[in-house]
């Protein structure tokens, strides 16, 4: 009688799943080879974004007026940093202006006011009202003999409430822009508090201002001798140190204004726009100063500039002082103990004064980005004063209070 010979399903079954694990396997490290050719390419050669209406912030930005603070910290953090090309998640939350007026900002919990410092803008007049002239029952304890001020919140001895030069000093960088705040502003608060605690709520400001006035007075400081070389230029996880000097030596003492402005990576051009936007979005400093897919890139960067803007908890403008402090007040629900001053006389106007119609339309056209975003900005602030206008039911006394801070109401009605 013969033997059947039966198959061995199972070893035939083995060999078709290891055929297909290689099978994957190898797919896998294709498409991993190819991700990491395709980053290469972008990294040098800008890889610039295709037209489209929105661009993809990396950051969480709280924007439903009904977000309660406790919401919004046990929310699940979303803001996504792209470093080397590849997202990373990032534990940051910032606070967007109608939550800022809903929540207001409390100095006794985890908010942090993180002040966006653009050069020549009055960023210094407006870093020290923050910490010498807010109505504060804990005020920031300023030393006499020293530029910094220690903003403690409340029973605590190393917590700041500011992050800022009056504060905490350049912890980012010098004039960190929005690119090295939001990529840095966490760890840096980690490290000066000593150990990572719980979640933070950050309420990014700034101060703009217009555009001519603005490159006309960074000309005449740096005519003086300023340089700003210490900046860290941080962006996409890495440092551009190597970034081209429109000077020899050690500055540019004496320069006259043709000679600044002929300089193409000169980074006073659209300075106010470039500190705005995410860096990441335009490939960073690579290419900076090059014209290839140059209006590509310009787009680019003042859309994510206005995006941001948008986004902040407030900004001013130098030119709108008053506007600028009432907005300020009512979106924090605090108030400065000293106002807002206008200048009307000011080195940038001197300057104008002095140049040619053709000079003029030059500096326009090299700044012609932040003129844009300059008009943006103007329509945005007059959106939020008229709405903090409509919900103020004390609007004529706290309006007076910041155009005639030394008069009260009732003696101006009885002139």
């Amino acid at each position: 009688m013969s033997s059947l010979v039966v198959p061995c399903n199972g070893e035939g079954n083995m060999k078709r799943w290891v055929k297909m694990i290689r099978l994957i396997g190898g797919l896998c490290l294709v498409t991993l080879l190819g991700i990491a050719y395709v980053s290469y390419l972008c990294h040098n050669s800008l890889c610039l974004a295709p037209e489209r209406s929105n661009l993809s912030p990396r950051y969480s930005v709280i924007s439903s007026s009904s977000s309660s603070r406790s919401e919004i910290l046990s929310s699940p953090t979303s803001m996504v940093k792209l470093i080397g090309g590849f997202p990373s998640k990032v534990n940051i939350e910032s606070v967007a202006f109608e939550d800022a007026y809903d929540m207001g900002f409390d100095i006794t919990s985890r908010d942090v006011i993180v002040f966006l410092h653009i050069q020549k803008t009055g960023g210094t007049t407006f870093g020290r009202h923050l910490v010498r002239d807010l109505n504060l029952e804990n005020p920031c304890n300023c030393p006499r003999k020293r530029k910094r001020c220690d903003c403690f919140r409340p029973n605590t001895v190393n917590e700041q409430w500011l992050f800022s030069r009056y504060s905490t000093g350049w912890k980012c960088g010098l004039h960190a822009d929005w690119t090295e705040l939001t990529d840095c502003v966490e760890g840096a608060l980690d490290e000066y508090e000593g150990s990572s605690r719980k979640r933070r709520l950050y309420f990014f400001i700034t101060v703009l201002r217009d555009p001519i006035h603005r490159y006309l007075s960074e000309f005449r400081h740096v005519q003086r001798g300023a340089t700003w070389k210490s900046a860290r230029h941080w962006c996409g996880g890495q440092e551009f140190t190597s970034l081209p000097h429109c000077y020899k030596g050690s500055n540019w003492t004496g320069v006259e204004l043709d000679e600044f402005m002929n300089c193409s990576y000169n980074l006073a051009h659209n300075r106010q726009t470039r500190m705005l936007a995410d860096l990441t979005l335009a490939g960073c400093y690579t290419g900076y100063n090059t014209t290839a897919d140059q209006l590509e890139r310009d787009r680019i960067l003042l859309q994510s500039a206005k995006q941001n803007l948008a986004s902040m908890a407030y900004f001013g403008l130098t030119e709108e002082q008053a506007t600028s402090q009432y907005i300020f007040e009512r979106t924090f629900h605090l108030d400065f103990a000293n106002p807002f001053d206008q200048a009307n006389a000011t080195l940038s106007a001197q300057a104008i004064a002095e140049l040619t119609p053709a000079q003029i339309e030059r500096v326009r056209q090299l700044n012609s980005l932040d003129n844009e975003l300059l008009e943006f900005a103007r329509h945005l602030l007059q959106e939020r004063f008229k709405m903090l206008k409509r919900r103020d039911p004390h609007f004529r006394r706290n309006w007076f209070r910041v155009i005639h801070p030394h008069k009260s109401e009732r003696t101006t009605e009885t002139h």
